[in-house]
């Protein structure tokens, strides 16, 4: 399996339960991440000497935060598109940061998909999962990672290497209202500055868009949790909540949602494994 994602943290938040469960069952689980994070918002007090306006460190500083993050969820195979470094982060869209020449926003298509190329050819994933055309929100470098992504695995195609099932990120609707719905009523204090609401979140779609569900009894959620704490300049994690540097509580899922854009889905629908009818030996 290749995910392929824009920053560090990203990963953890969308698939951190399903990376936990595949690497378990014994599956090659590659994650690439194609920017080191460096705009990203700092949010612990004792750490804003690293931010870009200041020490401009956190790129290297999150790369310790992702290699954490791993090894909470067993990940072993975890690299940088083109080598750490590469690309830069391009800031969220509309900022002077996606000007510059070295963001990932401003990256040669097949330049980039190129490097992406490489890691198939030495993986050779059955399975892909990556973002949207719009990114799930909007952001430059995760609509740029949809972009290599999708680039690469038609290159791979044309070469002989197909991928066999590729998967975009998405959470249904209607669990989001409910999680939502849940936290207001738990009774549990909420530590952060408000509840988010639905349009506040990315990758949400239409119920009749989702395809696949993964780890919906939450086997996995404790590592999921856990590898999202390692991101603790991004994520601050306490109890049912989590929140980012909007300070706005959301719940924590330990099921994670995939739309499949390409390949066959299995007999169940919604799917319950990415690996569901692939060819003979590509089955866990």
């Amino acid at each position: 399996m290749l995910l392929v994602h824009a920053h560090p943290d990203d990963e953890s938040i969308g698939n951190g339960s399903t990376m936990a469960k595949y690497a378990a069952e014994g599956a090659h689980v590659t994650l690439v991440t194609c920017t080191l994070g460096e705009e990203g918002e700092v949010i612990p007090p004792e750490l804003a000497h690293l931010a870009p306006d200041r020490d401009d460190t956190l790129g290297p500083h999150r790369i310790g935060e992702l290699a954490a993050a791993m090894a909470e969820l067993g990940v072993t195979d975890h690299r940088f598109l083109g080598g750490p470094g590469r690309y830069r982060d391009s800031g969220m869209m509309g900022v002077a940061q996606n000007e510059r020449p070295d963001c990932f926003w401003q990256a040669d298509l097949d330049e980039a998909a190129g490097h992406l190329l490489d890691v198939i050819r030495e993986v050779r994933p059955q399975v892909l999962v990556t973002y949207d055309p719009n990114g799930g929100y909007g952001h430059p470098d995760h609509i740029q990672a949809h972009r290599v992504a999708m680039r690469a695995a038609d290159l791979a195609a044309e070469a002989g290497l197909g991928i066999e099932k590729v998967y975009w990120n998405c959470i249904p609707r209607s669990e989001v209202e409910a999680g939502l719905e849940r936290l207001r009523a738990s009774g549990a204090e909420n530590p952060f500055e408000g509840i988010a609401s639905v349009d506040d979140l990315p990758m949400v779609v239409a119920d009749s868009v989702v395809t696949t569900v993964i780890d919906k009894q939450g086997a996995y959620a404790g590592q999921k949790t856990a590898a999202m704490k390692a991101h603790y300049s991004q994520i601050a994690v306490d109890g049912f909540f989590f929140a980012l540097s909007n300070d706005l509580g959301q719940p924590l899922f330990g099921a994670e949602y995939y739309q499949l854009v390409r390949g066959t889905t299995g007999d169940a629908r919604p799917e319950e494994d990415l690996f569901a009818g692939v060819a003979e030996g590509g089955t866990l």
